[in-house]
């Protein structure tokens, strides 16, 4: 929908050449206003920003909040980020805050080997993230513990994930009303083929693998067996790693996790809850401080949340030698500001081949897949990276599936969790055909054509495809799985068929992944930073990132847009539409 919006001025003719005037004369006030005010307010955010570093004070707790949503790479701390989030067509508004994995993992390192740092409180458990990136923070809280500081968690309810990772805690508290919610995993999908009936659009699919199930709620109205084959493996590997650890550091068996989990505790009391050997203590959230006392053994302790420790100096090498690590999260686009933008990591990638200290790359991939071109250009750009003996390293996140691990292939050497969903190594197209709704609502069309095939594009959309038309786009989605498998058996060192045989479309989990060969080693994003340095035979290096992290001043100058949700909607729907035909993306399912 475009919205119109007519302004109607009236005024005398005789006024008219005046209020040109006035008006000329009220932007050139409203500039320089806005100019000096500017000014001023750069030179104190510029202030404020320079003197953003933290001095770390002796008994210090750093505070784990478990909340918002994390994300691979942290920003930069915004102190105004809660003031702009009350200001009305600020994209703030309304905007859940992010946290990063990357300052998780720094600031749990510090916190092991700083004496300052007594322990770590584990506050709340709101925290959105998948399990595999669940599995690195509960890992490296582990190695913390081998410091012999202590860790404390507490939550009103505690969702099963953050129980996961609270698990590793010396205390797990509870509030009394609150309750952990140890219910077993579900995976869950809409499918929308009836409701397009309805309105008189038929998607027109064209896919290869048995198993790519990414297009099946726009044909379909449940699971293929296939589909529920393959997500019934990977949800059950998940529960099994959740048993597991958590059982480990409950004292609990895999069968009494169950059995619990069949009571459904997250609608149990507090009490059963403790009973159960779920949680340890009871007691408020707002009386930790009492028992935060007792653990750090003082009442004049001082708290750090993961933004305000992120910015203590750290000790910085001044190596020559650089170890380049490149983020690459989301779904894949050749063009736009959102996710993995084909376009710009070609070009982050050709900036970090100029750069001749560079000696080895890590690319930490946390991506469910998305334009195939895209992928393919990622790919070649990866290849040029090694054509310069630039050893290359992939270190997956929570995904690295269909486009994900398109892009990760060609690496020397694969990094995936155990939880880690990749594979997904398929193709598909979809095309809408509305040519019912067009009839509904009494559009007709007509026109001429020189050849065959001209019109092919627009009647694919508007009259649905001829058996002709759908050989074509069926022909070319054949084309590009036969390249995607082509790259995975060239990066992998192995035969196009083997890859065919194990693609299909089919997820996997990482752990699986590497007993069939498409990863090498279970680990988190350090093992493969070690061993790019190690493939890259360096000694003294410093480890580099892109892209480099904004600054909060420039965040808060685009955060102002003037879009309405309506719109905003629109403009997804017609990404949707006009989006590249062939998609190597994953299927989008719900995990709780």
């Amino acid at each position: 929908m475009i919205f119109y919006r007519r302004n109607v001025v009236e005024a005398e003719p005789q006024a008219r050449p005046r209020r040109r005037v006035g008006c000329l004369g009220g932007c050139l006030i409203f500039f320089a206003v806005y100019f000096i005010c500017s000014a001023i307010l750069g030179w104190i955010l510029g202030d404020t920003f320079s003197s953003s570093k933290v001095t770390l004070q002796d008994k210090t707790v750093y505070r784990l909040e478990m909340k918002g949503t994390l994300v691979e790479q942290g920003q930069k701390e915004n102190p105004f980020a809660d003031l702009m989030s009350s200001v009305p067509y600020s994209s703030y508004a309304g905007q859940q805050e992010t946290v990063g994995l990357d300052d998780i993992l720094s600031n749990i390192r510090l916190a092991k080997n700083d004496d300052k740092i007594l322990g770590i409180w584990i506050d709340g458990a709101e925290l959105s993230t998948a399990p595999a990136n669940a599995k690195a923070i509960r890992d490296a809280l582990i190695d913390f513990k081998t410091s012999g500081k202590w860790i404390i968690a507490s939550a009103k309810n505690y969702g099963q994930t953050n129980y996961y990772i609270a698990s590793v805690a010396d205390r797990i508290c509870l509030d009394p009303t609150g309750a952990v919610s140890w219910n077993g995993l579900t995976a869950q999908k809409m499918y929308y083929t009836r409701a397009m009936e309805k309105i008189g659009v038929e998607m027109q699919i064209l896919k290869v693998g048995t198993f790519k199930s990414a297009v099946e709620p726009f044909f379909r109205t449940s699971m293929s067996d296939a589909d529920r084959l393959q997500t019934e493996q990977y949800l059950a590997g998940i529960w099994d790693e959740y048993k597991t650890a958590v059982g480990a550091a409950r004292h609990l068996t895999p069968a009494q996790l169950d059995a619990l989990a069949d009571r459904f505790m997250g609608i149990q009391s507090a009490e059963a809850n403790l009973e159960a050997g779920l949680v340890d203590t009871i007691i408020y959230q707002q009386d930790m401080d009492s028992l935060l006392r007792v653990f750090a053994g003082t009442k004049d302790y001082h708290l750090l949340t993961t933004g305000k420790l992120a910015c203590v100096d750290r000790p910085k090498s001044k190596a020559k030698d650089k170890v380049a690590v490149l983020y690459l999260e989301g779904q894949i686009y050749e063009d736009g500001n959102d996710g993995i933008v084909g376009k710009k990591v070609v070009k982050q990638i050709k900036k970090i081949r100029k750069d001749k200290d560079v000696k080895a790359v890590v690319l930490r991939v946390n991506s469910p897949g998305g334009s195939a071109d895209a992928s393919e250009q990622i790919w070649h750009a990866v290849q040029n990276l090694k054509a310069d003996s630039i050893p290359v390293v992939v270190s997956m996140g929570d995904y690295a599936a269909s486009g994900g691990y398109y892009i990760s292939c060609g690496a020397d050497y694969i990094f995936a969790e155990p939880t880690t969903i990749t594979g997904s190594i398929g193709i598909f197209g979809t095309i809408p055909n509305v040519k019912k709704l067009r009839e509904k609502v009494g559009l007709d069309m007509d026109g001429v054509s020189t050849n065959k095939h001209s019109d092919m594009e627009v009647n694919m959309m508007y009259n649905g495809m001829n058996p002709a038309e759908h050989q074509l786009m069926q022909d070319m989605i054949e084309r590009g799985y036969d390249l995607f498998t082509r790259r995975c058996a060239e990066g992998r060192h192995v035969s196009q068929d083997y890859i065919k045989s194990i693609g299909e479309g089919r997820v996997w989990l990482g752990f699986k992944g590497k007993e069939i060969g498409i990863v090498d080693e279970l680990g988190h994003i350090d093992n493969a930073i070690d061993k790019a340095v190690a493939l890259a035979n360096l000694e003294n290096y410093r480890v580099v990132y892109y892209p480099e992290v904004k600054d909060p001043w420039e965040e808060i100058l685009k955060s102002f847009d003037n879009k309405t949700d309506e719109e905003k909607l629109i403009l997804k729907l017609r990404e949707f539409c006009t989006k590249a035909r062939i998609m190597a993306l994953m299927p989008e399912v719900t995990i709780k």
